[in-house]
């Protein structure tokens, strides 16, 4: 989802949705006077070429809505160099309507792509499409059970179950409304169910889905606050749920702590305005340390006793959207996603001091990464 643009538009009202239309089309106007970044794309590899994706992270790019403009940006942890659309130079065909989010497993890469209702699966040696799995109900994020099956969260009333041998949805799991995040713990499925896509906040019953995935069935849920969008899970295994309050600032957002095992709330921290949108909640890789956005990138020990006053990184002029932790040295990664229409701007910063380590070129509105590739623990700046 277009987070930022989608709050923008409900809490302004349609007067302001008209002149946001009209600040796009000035802005597409003004695409080639951008300044650039400083790590330009490298020619990509001939269609039908091998390449091989490792030592490396994929940005995926939402592009604009109904645009079908969607792409995967691939960035070397060896030398730092970007290849763009990189989808498409591989299959020469788009990758579909907003590009959600992506996973990888054995060798596969999974792109979970929103408004066309797909996820693509791709060879991670060329990307090269080898089946676009359909039936999806707008779909968020992939999950795997284990090497023979995943969940697909949806924006519309279920979670499909993939086969992942057929890539087939062999079931779905009726929910109340539209999932998004989840997690893996033991033999259950953790997932952050909003509610119904098409109420107000107020009417929404927002709720953490516990789910047995040896059986396919939602077993349990925990209560939590207005629209939970992230999940991630500590080093004493104990889940942070961030709620942003809801799109049309119905309650203040709150970061959730809980107890899987008991499925109960221990600590519950509000923020201090529902003016504020929190989002993108992430953990380091010795899970004790949170980051979310909320205007700058904000971190948080797992032992604080409340949200930080002030961003470890500002703003400063920034419009961040996406975030990530690199999964092995920790450094923080975020995008701007500028004006939505032209191309993005993606940053490494070090999680020590927030410093700025390096910057890249990426496709139409970044909205996350994928890290699934890499082989060492290199930094590149």
């Amino acid at each position: 989802m277009q987070q930022h643009l989608r709050r923008h538009i409900f809490r302004n009202g349609f007067s302001n949705l008209v002149h946001f239309s009209i600040l796009l089309i000035v802005a597409s106007l003004l695409i080639s006077c951008a300044k650039d970044p400083i790590r330009e794309e490298t020619n990509p590899p001939p269609i039908g070429t091998s390449s091989t994706y490792n030592d490396g992270f994929f940005i995926i790019n939402e592009g604009n809505f109904n645009w079908g403009n969607s792409s995967v940006t691939f960035i070397s942890e060896l030398d730092g160099s970007v290849q763009q659309e990189i989808f498409q130079n591989a299959n020469n065909s788009r990758l579909g309507d907003v590009a959600q989010s992506m996973k990888i497993l054995n060798g596969r890469g999974y792109i979970v792509v929103n408004n066309s209702s797909t996820v693509e699966v791709v060879d991670l040696k060329t990307f090269t499409s080898i089946k676009s799995i359909e039936g999806f109900n707008s779909p968020r994020y992939i999950e795997f059970i284990d090497s023979n099956k995943a969940y697909v969260t949806n924006l519309h009333g279920d979670i499909s179950v993939v086969d992942l041998n057929s890539l087939t949805i062999t079931k779905t799991i009726k929910t109340p409304e539209w999932t998004e995040g989840m997690i893996k713990y033991q033999h259950y499925m953790l997932v952050t169910c909003i509610g119904s896509f098409n109420e107000p906040s107020s009417k929404r019953k927002a709720k953490l889905l516990i789910i047995d995935s040896r059986e396919d069935r939602i077993i349990d849920s925990i209560q939590t606050g207005k629209e939970p969008l992230g999940i991630v899970i500590d080093k004493k295994l104990k889940l942070w749920v961030l709620c942003s309050g809801g799109w049309d600032g119905f309650e203040p957002p709150a970061l959730i702590r809980i107890n899987p095992d008991l499925r109960e709330i221990e600590k519950a921290f509000t923020f201090t305005s529902t003016s504020e949108t929190p989002s993108r909640l992430n953990i380091n890789p010795t899970g004790d340390t949170l980051y979310f956005l909320n205007n700058g990138i904000y971190q948080m020990s797992v032992t604080d006793t409340g949200i930080p006053a002030s961003p470890f990184i500002p703003a400063s002029g920034k419009l961040f959207y996406g975030l990530a932790i690199h999964p092995i040295d920790g450094t923080i990664f975020a995008t701007d996603a500028i004006d939505y229409v032209q191309n993005g701007v993606a940053f490494q910063f070090s999680s020590s001091i927030g410093t700025q380590l390096d910057t890249w070129t990426t496709g139409r509105i970044p909205g996350s990464f994928c890290f699934g590739t890499i082989q060492n623990s290199k930094r590149l700046h």
